[in-house]
């Protein structure tokens, strides 16, 4: 579920920005330390994460324990890196109202709301409080033994993914929807994916790409062994199942790659949506679909229209990748690996 507020930020009082940094490149400190200076000059308190502070550095910064009290009373979590750091703040930020602001300094971050070069323009936003808050579907999973009692459970704001413990065998597993068995197959795993993270693993195992403010749930296989394992779409509102036979299969669960769970033999896993979403905070007016374009470089001309260097970087008709470098890079052209500057 993605709902856009209507009303921008009224806070009450002092207000405050907590800071979670990819502290391992120092474009991103840096970044991190000027920003946190521009909104203590606005006069909001600016935290800093305690296994960060020493590399950030930032002077007067209210230095918080990484738990679940970290984000409890700020306004914005705001994310210098990746979409592993933003995951890594979605932590923190799970069990407040703070939402979630992220600077893209990864490679794709499609989570991201803004880039580095616009950093000004969103602290100026957050300053002003001109900013929507989206409310994106996260889900919740419980693991469950063979007599159907809870032995753990997690959340996910991208997916859940239940896969084998043993690279050298097969999962053979059972897939129901809301108590009703609906196939099984034997496989890598299964992802139970939200909205946001249709464009993740998702994505990357087969998934469709769904808009963020559809509701729904997904269940993609992984390298399934099935004429019938194709990815699925279902209602919010639905129960999710994996069920792993007592036949010596063993599998674990792994939520947004950073939180693992052992599945007991012969147990099973339920999926559902999340009673807390989580939130983000939206600056910039471009859509899901200009995203979309921006970060996987779609073409949008006619192909017959494209030129080289518009979006998706088109090559032209009268090149074959097997003379781009890609292949072979012996630095030959002629279909042995040659290519020019303008291939680039």
């Amino acid at each position: 579920m993605t709902e856009v507020s209507p009303t921008v930020w009224a806070p009450s009082g002092s207000r405050h920005v907590l800071l979670a940094v990819h502290t391992g490149r120092q474009d991103i400190v840096e970044l991190a330390r000027s920003s946190a200076a521009r909104l203590a000059k606005g006069g909001i308190t600016v935290r800093v994460l305690e296994d960060e502070a020493e590399a950030l550095g930032i002077e007067g910064a209210q230095v918080v324990s990484a738990d679940a009290e970290a984000a409890r009373g700020a306004e914005i979590v705001m994310v210098f890196g990746g979409d592993g750091t933003f995951l890594r703040a979605a932590e923190l930020a799970r069990y407040s109202n703070a939402a979630l602001m992220g600077v893209n300094l990864g490679r794709v971050g499609f989570l991201a709301e803004t880039e580095p070069e616009a950093v000004e323009e969103t602290l100026t936003a957050i300053e002003q409080c001109e900013y929507s808050v989206e409310k994106r579907l996260a889900i919740e999973v419980d693991v469950l033994d063979a007599t159907g009692a809870v032995v753990g459970g997690t959340w996910a704001l991208n997916e859940a993914s239940v896969e084998k413990s043993e690279r050298s065998r097969v999962l053979d597993l059972v897939v129901a929807i809301d108590g009703r068995p609906l196939t099984s197959f034997g496989c890598d795993g299964v992802l139970f994916a939200t909205p946001t993270g249709s464009t993740a693993y998702a994505f990357s195992a087969g998934g469709p790409v769904v808009w963020p403010d559809v509701e729904a749930m997904l269940v993609v296989p992984s390298n399934a062994h099935a004429l019938f394992s194709r990815p699925l779409v279902t209602s919010p509102d639905s129960v999710l199942t994996v069920a792993i036979p007592a036949d010596g299969n063993r599998a674990r669960v792994s939520a947004d790659g950073r939180r693992a769970l052992e599945v007991p033999e012969g147990g099973r896993v339920d999926v559902r949506r999340a009673a807390r979403p989580v939130r983000i905070a939206r600056v910039h007016k471009t859509t899901f679909g200009d995203r979309l374009v921006a970060k996987f470089g779609l073409p949008v001309r006619g192909f017959r229209d494209a030129r080289r260097h518009d979006p998706g970087h088109e090559m032209a008709p009268d090149r074959n990748v097997l003379t781009r470098g890609w292949v072979r890079g012996d630095g030959e052209e002629g279909g042995r690996g040659g290519g020019t500057d303008d291939d680039a």
